[in-house]
């Protein structure tokens, strides 16, 4: 059954990183970056078409405490704005750490503690890893939308 593609967003104020699924809606890959300025939503319109896009999935920034945080509402503004410009389904996944993940999974290093690693996030992230925490938040919320079919 295809389901479409899906387009993983990995929200940033000054970078975006952009994952694509596969035809089937099952596996995320690390697709691109886009610069988060005037020209947004013309290159994410650009994306949307050429990759047949049918549904956005979205991190949904939350703390330490899996409480939103301050990026949050500014995540929510970029969701209307989607849903207004491409009039279909934008869903939100929680992307804690993410981008140290995806750092990570790089490197194969393990040696910040969360606190660290959070403190470090805005110091050392780099397109790569916006596209790659894109990937694992597709991820997460494409596993988790297979399970739910299956039970």
């Amino acid at each position: 059954m295809n389901t479409g593609k899906f387009l993983g967003i990995d929200y940033g104020t000054k970078r975006i990183g952009i994952a694509i699924s596969d035809d089937n809606g099952t596996l995320a890959f690390p697709k691109e970056i886009v610069g988060n300025d005037a020209n947004t939503f013309a290159r994410l319109g650009e994306i949307i078409e050429r990759e047949k896009i049918s549904a956005i999935v979205i991190g949904e920034s939350v703390d330490f405490s899996g409480k939103l945080n301050a990026l949050s509402a500014r995540i929510d503004v970029f969701i209307l704005e989607l849903k207004e410009r491409f009039g279909f389904p934008v869903h939100k996944q929680k992307e804690f750490l993410t981008s140290v993940e995806a750092r990570k999974s790089k490197d194969g290093k393990r040696t910040l503690s969360p606190s660290q690693a959070h403190s470090r996030i805005k110091q050392i992230k780099s397109g790569r890893v916006d596209a790659s925490a894109a990937a694992l938040i597709l991820q997460r919320y494409l596993d988790r939308r297979s399970g739910q079919k299956e039970g």
